[in-house]
């Protein structure tokens, strides 16, 4: 509803209580409402879940057209990187929050810091969620608010046109409420727990999902060793489990991104279940790393196969975990993909040991010979030394094409020496377009860091430490962080507006009228900063 549309009903509605109500103003009602657009978290999802779809059709049209997130672990980091955004870029298209699990584990936990392998408390991954969206909606708030004291300026000066031109930014007003893909692990647990900690999820806001094929009660972070996979069928479990928790919430078009870690996992836990020859079950265990055997060759507690009339029997780990066979781990990852997207997945995530353009267009191409519209979600992780392997890979290529590459050690080409070089400049040009080149041809739609703002906290906080505990003093932080905020432009440094004084005070004059006591009065030293 448009901004006097909502003014005039809601007057019509106070006067309808036949003066009971004469002290509510239909105006400050309206400003409320706007401020406030967003009533529920399941109102969130069904927003943004349309928005995704869209992002992803407009990218089927054209893969220029792919999206990008930052993974945020608290509130005030999600709320500032899209201020940022809307005051850089204008809008907020394409861009979206990523809810890392790494990232809960390491910094939400009540446990305290904890490695990424599902340990923390299940219920803090939809806690954060909501954090994230309550200060997306206060970022709203503000900056409405800013607008209507901005009206109000006008109007008390009589300007019509600008009044007019302010009233159509608040009706057109684009709202910092982004979609956000959240990581929900491996589940946490069987079929059962995966739907009910989904619908915690979905309540709290998220429109798109993240789950990964790995055993739930051995979850590795994607970037470590001992990795275990579980079978096809008990995943599909869990993706339909997802599905039903966003349609019995009403969200129909949610989004399901499953993740592959078959690349570098080799091990599993089970070995599948197969009725018939060539089924999921069969081709899961038929990369097994298995050793035809006799009858009097089974040994005692021995499992074996009964395969093509033969007994194999599968390489069985002291830990009662069961070995794939080396090399496997692509052809595993591409029928993981397939698999996922025909039964009901929307995008796919493929955990990689290196950023590499070709290798993840080698699987995506067989990947879309059976789903031709196949899509991935890319983690652009802090995991890589992106500057090594985009080194080494020029270093390889040029060695390839017959380059003179001797001015060069492959062994050590992190060294600053490189930095100016032609080497590290083509790796570098190699970096910034990584993004544009993997989604025109391995198919990425989305592309996100999943901890950058873990990694900026630590430097940012370094940095200002060492200034201002050694001899800037009170210089380090004047000088690097307030003269820097004041000149860039950053919101939050008027920091009492930023945490909603303004706001509170518009409820006081609202509730009590001109007996307000208001916080932005004179003395107010945010007044310093303009």
């Amino acid at each position: 509803m448009a901004y006097q549309d909502d003014i005039n009903a809601t007057h019509h509605l106070i006067k309808s209580h036949n003066g009971a109500w004469d002290g509510i103003d239909a105006e400050a009602v309206a400003r409320m409402r706007a401020q406030n657009r967003f009533h529920t978290g399941l109102d969130i999802a069904k927003y943004t879940a349309k928005i995704m779809r869209e992002d992803m059709a407009a990218y089927d049209g054209d893969a220029a057209n792919y999206t990008q997130s930052l993974g945020c672990w608290h509130g005030f980091v999600g709320q500032q990187k899209l201020i940022s955004i809307k005051k850089h870029f204008g809008n907020t298209k394409g861009r979206y929050l990523y809810l890392s699990g790494w990232m809960v584990a390491a910094l939400r936990s009540d446990f305290g810091p904890l490695p990424d392998q599902s340990m923390h408390e299940k219920t803090s991954v939809p806690a954060l969620i909501e954090e994230l969206y309550t200060f997306l909606k206060q970022a709203d708030a503000r900056e409405l608010g800013m607008l209507f004291r901005e009206l109000d300026a006008a109007r008390d000066a009589g300007d019509e046109v600008k009044a007019k031109g302010i009233q159509k930014q608040i009706d057109n007003y684009e709202t910092h409420v982004v979609p956000i893909i959240a990581d929900i692990d491996a589940g946490f647990g069987n079929a059962e727990a995966t739907y009910l900690l989904a619908k915690k999820m979905i309540e709290a806001g998220a429109c798109a999902l993240q789950i990964e094929n790995q055993v739930s009660d051995e979850k590795q972070c994607g970037h470590q060793d001992g990795k275990v996979t579980v079978p096809h069928e008990d995943f599909l479990a869990k993706i339909r489990a997802c599905r039903y928790a966003f349609l019995e919430l009403g969200v129909d078009d949610g989004i399901i991104v499953s993740r592959t870690d078959s690349l570098g996992a080799g091990l599993t836990k089970q070995i599948a279940y197969s009725a018939t020859p060539g089924d999921l079950g069969d081709q899961y265990n038929a990369f097994l790393d298995c050793e035809e055997i006799s009858t009097a060759e089974v040994g005692n507690g021995e499992v074996v196969i009964s395969r093509d009339g033969k007994l194999v029997r599968p390489k069985r780990l002291r830990s009662n975990l069961y070995q794939f066979r080396q090399g496997t781990g692509e052809d595993r990852c591409v029928l993981d993909c397939i698999t996922s997207l025909q039964h009901g997945a929307d995008l796919l995530w493929i955990e990689t040991e290196k950023p590499h353009v070709d290798q993840i267009a080698g699987m995506v191409d067989r990947i879309r010979e059976v789903v031709p519209n196949a899509k991935l979600v890319y983690n652009n992780s802090p995991s890589f030394n992106w500057t090594l392997s985009f080194r080494q890979q020029v270093f390889d290529a040029w060695e390839a094409e017959g380059k003179d590459v001797s001015a060069y050690n492959r062994d050590d080409l992190m060294s600053v020496d490189y930095d100016e070089t032609d080497l590290g400049k083509e790796a570098d040009q190699r970096i910034q377009s990584f993004q544009r080149d993997a989604s025109a041809h391995a198919g990425i739609f989305h592309h996100l860091i999943t901890l950058p703002t873990y990694h900026t906290t630590a430097l940012s906080t370094d940095n200002l430490a060492k200034r201002y505990f050694g001899e800037e003093a009170m210089l380090g932080y004047v000088k690097t962080v307030q003269r820097e905020e004041i000149r860039q432009g950053i919101a939050c440094v008027k920091h009492q507006n930023m945490a909603g004084s303004d706001v509170g005070d518009d409820h006081k004059e609202y509730f009590a009228g001109e007996a307000a006591l208001k916080a932005a009065g004179e003395d107010n030293t945010m007044h310093q900063f303009g």
